[in-house]
């Protein structure tokens, strides 16, 4: 039962993969692999637990969190399955929210104001531009909301599908060392924030310019591939404006509005610290309330086309449904014990800390980043300020070991388009095929991985 977990998201995995092939969506693929590892894990609890030490210990300690009460095997599994419900719930209602403020301010053709003002069609300069853009774009929103915002430019600026997919690719790496660099930039930087490990910033000035070389060197590589101008959607962009449904003002208001509702996320949640979800809810309802008024003069055929309700139709509801599937399955790997084996595996066989670092940033391509990381943070004790590092037992605040767990996990999930939330959300919103991407992306993110890593291991042991 317990490999029969891991061959099933193997095979799943594999499906997502060859989706185009196959003909099968990845979103039914991931929800397979979601439900099916969750339902082995369920009817094999106990063949798990008995067969997993690490995971027997976990459940001892369980059941002490329980007032010491006994605990089987089955209600662990469903305590579990609620718990990552909850956390999986907190990222989809967070996606819904802010691809439902992108989808807005595009109807309102609010991205015109900025597509209109960038002229450039040559494909080095334009991808600079964008890629610089969303790097610092991603460390005040976070790398998910920056690239639904830049998915939807994209679509914007640019007609051929094979340049759409190659600036994409840059835009997710783009957006991935963005966040990597800023404490609330990505998911993974923000637990090890609040989780203790690393201060606002040390981590801005540790990790800006080994996140930024992790984009910059991709991009000169980049930059002597690329030829020619790339094939813009002026024409479409023209026969909206011609259309005339929204002022100037209303396009302004709606743009500013809606950039300004996600930019306030993480303000809201230093302040109040609930949920990011929470924050973009609001921001959401805000627009909304004030979309309504502004279009509640107009006719209903206008007013019909600029309403939240047909935004919502518009919304990629298969990309939501291919996260719930992809993070349910990690879920119960995590959850079965698969991680926790694989991060005592790493330490008790690898030892170094810049070596491990680095799988784990590999392997966040592979795995989802949080649980990743939410492994290593439970592998390495938080020690008091002040105190000693003990190599292999625990790291003091701002230590080294941290903040490269920060850019690794961060950067790595580059590698693979379904390793970051960026890239899931980017596959989904413009149809990107993962066989594509590991082709024409992995090997640019890879050396830009590398470098960045290169970058942060020499200031740390020559210039400390």
């Amino acid at each position: 039962m317990y490999l029969l977990m891991v061959v099933v998201f193997v095979l799943g995995y594999l499906a997502i993969a060859l989706e185009h092939p196959i003909k099968i969506d990845k979103a039914a693929s991931a929800l397979l692999i979601g439900s099916i590892t969750w339902t082995i894990f369920a009817l094999g609890a106990d063949t798990i637990m008995e067969g997993s030490p690490l995971l027997a210990e976990y459940l001892r300690e369980y059941a002490l969190l329980n007032n010491g009460a006994e605990t089987d095997a089955m209600h662990y599994v469903t305590h579990e399955l609620s718990h990552h419900l909850g956390e999986i719930s907190e990222i989809l209602f967070f996606l819904l929210g802010a691809m439902t403020i992108v989808e807005l301010i595009d109807a309102h053709e609010g991205f015109a104001l900025i597509t209109d003002r960038i002229n450039t069609s040559n494909k080095i300069k334009l991808v600079w531009i964008l890629s610089i853009l969303t790097f610092f774009l991603s460390a005040a929103l976070d790398n998910l909301t920056t690239a639904i915002v830049m998915s939807a430019l994209l679509k914007k600026l640019i007609k051929s599908k094979e340049d759409l997919w190659l600036f994409a690719g840059m835009v997710i790496i783009s957006a991935n060392a963005g966040g990597a660099w800023s404490p609330i930039g990505d998911v993974t930087t923000i637990m090890l924030w609040i989780g203790g490990q690393v201060t606002a910033t040390n981590i801005v000035l540790k990790l800006f310019i080994p996140s930024l070389v992790a984009m910059i060197v991709p991009l000169i590589v980049l930059s002597f591939t690329l030829k020619g101008d790339v094939e813009r959607k002026l024409g479409m962009v023209d026969r909206a404006h011609l259309e005339d449904r929204t002022s100037p003002s209303e396009q302004r208001t709606v743009l500013f509005m809606g950039v300004g509702s996600l930019l306030f996320v993480p303000i809201f949640k230093t302040v109040t610290h609930l949920p990011p979800y929470i924050g973009v809810l609001l921001g959401l309802g805000v627009l909304w309330t004030v979309t309504e008024i502004m279009h509640r003069s107009k006719n209903k055929a206008d007013k019909s086309k600029l309403s939240v309700i047909a935004v919502l139709q518009k919304v990629d509801t298969p990309s939501v449904l291919f996260f719930l599937g992809i993070l349910a399955s990690v879920g119960s790997l995590q959850s079965a014990g698969h991680l926790r084996v694989m991060a005592s595996f790493l330490e008790s066989s690898i030892g170094n800390m810049y070596a491990i670092n680095m799988v784990i940033g590999l392997l966040s391509s592979i795995v989802d980043n949080v649980p990743l990381v939410a492994g290593a943070m439970g592998m390495y004790d938080l020690l008091p300020v002040g105190s000693a590092a003990v190599s292999g037992v625990a790291y003091p605040v701002d230590h080294s070991f941290w903040e490269f767990l920060a850019y690794c996990a961060g950067t790595g999930g580059s590698c693979l388009i379904i390793g970051s939330a960026a890239g899931v959300a980017v596959m989904g919103i413009l149809s990107i095929d993962f066989i594509w991407y590991m082709k024409k992306i992995t090997w640019l993110a890879l050396i830009g991985y590398a470098s960045g890593a290169a970058v942060f291991i020499f200031a740390d042991l020559y210039l400390h």
